[in-house]
């Protein structure tokens, strides 16, 4: 063979090597490793929107993420972009129905479900294996995609922590001492309890603001009411045939419409509690509130964030004895939307935060030095930044990011933590839903579901504030007008959807 036949037949030999090595990604749903520091696709601008308020140092974390993964092959740059909390379902579904284009967005079962049913999501059957590998081995792995499927599409991306937020009432012992007023650990346990240890701070403080957390809640802990996350109906754990009732019909509703009224009348509930924006959270943390429902985490987190260092907390867990469903897969979750642009992009930032503990530590604490600092492993504000002040650290919203293997002790969320959030959650009074995973779809009961949720903004809400008047009258009335917007109908079609997950279950699809 001359020369120049040998050197055409090793180029050919080395081309079909390579369409060999690229058939081999395609078809094994990835894209070849770009050793190459310069990406070689155009670049592309990712739009993220989270909830909650936008921290100083965000848009300068986020342009280093990008450098960070530029290097790696991935050309984009970030639109970082935050929703209050108060406002951010509601503009979820405005801007979806708008047709607005935007690429990944938080978002919780307080919304999750309604995003979904209104085909707001984009499925990721076929891209999440391809473009998100990692990940998707993971969520196998876990088995908890189901919770984000509807009708065998999957919709969003489940978080994957392990957590259950039964309520703890929380007061400011500090304040407390001042004024005289004890508890010995762990005694403030029923609605009683709470009732009377809010009288006395409203008695100490006349002019404070206590709490705009209504008794109902608590009410639900008392009666192991099962939330369904829809509509405000729900079950009892003790029912065996999962029977779904509306809240408003059940005779701890009207228990807590009387306390309520007896909570507002007393001063105890804030007044401004229906048309405050600002985040419940923050105004505990500032010293705006004295008194709280809270969950474990924060009952046993090393800094519950205050603004002040002389603020203390002390926090009782209320009907320690009763059942209480741990947190749903979809509790937290991101979202693809339906006309981004860029979804194979989104997933391989996905994928590359999945296996990549730089890329990790960039996303959720920042820049080193600059957004946080590291202490033996641990991540620490810098200078004189707390949980309130900070420039980046604890942002709202990246939860569904979290991953246990990379998260790191902070002043917050000491070593151990999470090991200890998963031992709480696996206690036997801490039980997993016997529904978790079902998605409710609204498609034969929209206009009656819309009609429910009319009455429950214009009136349901009121009565439990206490600012609907007399209590029975209210919740008479308050009956009566959910019964004329469909009711009956609501609970056949959600019972009919129930039973038939269930049976599924049962017989093993």
């Amino acid at each position: 063979m001359s020369a120049i036949k040998r050197r055409i037949a090793l180029a050919m030999a080395g081309l079909l090597l390579l369409a060999a090595g690229l058939f081999f990604y395609w078809m094994n749903g990835r894209e070849p490793e770009s050793r190459n520091a310069v990406p070689s696709e155009p670049e592309a601008t990712l739009k993220f929107y989270f909830g909650g308020d936008k921290k100083a140092a965000t848009d300068e974390v986020w342009a280093a993420v990008s450098d960070y993964v530029k290097a790696k092959g991935l050309n984009v740059k970030f639109d970082i972009q935050f929703i209050p909390w108060p406002d951010m379902p509601g503009k979820l579904l405005v801007m979806a129905a708008a047709g607005d284009r935007w690429d990944l967005n938080f978002d919780s079962d307080t919304s999750y479900q309604q995003m979904a049913a209104r085909g707001s999501y984009l499925p990721l059957n076929d891209l999440l294996p391809r473009y998100a590998p990692n990940l998707y081995a993971k969520y196998k792995d876990q088995g908890t995609l189901g919770s984000a499927t509807v009708d065998g599409e999957i919709v969003a991306l489940p978080w994957t922590v392990k957590m259950n937020q039964r309520f703890y009432a929380g007061w400011r012992s500090d304040l407390a001492r001042k004024a005289g007023i004890s508890r010995e650990p762990d005694s403030v346990r029923t609605i009683e309890d709470v009732d009377r240890l809010l009288h006395e701070l409203r008695e100490a403080y006349p002019e404070a603001k206590l709490t705009r957390t209504s008794p109902l809640p608590i009410y639900t802990v008392r009666e192991e009411w099962v939330d369904l996350g829809f509509h405000n109906l729900g079950f009892y754990l003790g029912d065996s045939n999962r029977t779904v009732r509306a809240i408003e019909d059940q005779p701890f509703y009207l228990e807590a419409a009387r306390m309520s009224r007896r909570w507002y009348e007393g001063n105890i509930l804030n007044r401004d509690a229906l048309i405050d924006k600002e985040s419940a959270a923050d105004q505990w943390r500032g010293g705006k509130m004295l008194f709280t429902i809270t969950s474990h985490e924060w009952a046993f987190a090393a800094d519950p964030g205050f603004t002040d260092p002389s603020y203390a907390q002390q926090m009782s867990l209320l009907y320690p004895d009763k059942r209480y469903v741990n947190r749903s897969p979809t509790a937290n979750v991101v979202a693809i939307n339906r006309n981004s642009e860029h979804a194979d992009r989104v997933l391989r930032f996905l994928d590359l935060l999945e296996t990549d503990r730089t890329l990790y530590d960039l996303v959720i604490y920042g820049i080193e030095g600059k957004t946080y600092l590291l202490e033996g492993g641990k991540a620490v504000y810098p200078s004189q930044m707390q949980f309130a002040t900070s420039n980046y650290m604890d942002w709202d919203g990246q939860w569904a990011f979290w991953k246990p293997a990379f998260m790191r002790p902070t002043a917050t969320y000491p070593q151990g933590f999470w090991e200890e959030e998963t031992r709480f959650a696996e206690l036997p009074t801490n039980i997993d839903s016997p529904v978790a995973g079902l998605f409710f779809s609204d498609d034969l009961i929209f206009s009656e579901l819309a009609k429910r949720d009319q009455a429950y903004e214009e009136l349901g809400k009121r009565i439990e504030y206490g600012m609907a008047g007399d209590p029975e009258e209210a919740v008479r009335t308050y009956r009566g007008r959910q019964d004329r917007a469909g009711k009956a109908r609501i609970l056949a079609d959600v019972q009919r959807q129930i039973d038939r997950y269930l049976e599924d279950r049962t017989n093993g699809g």
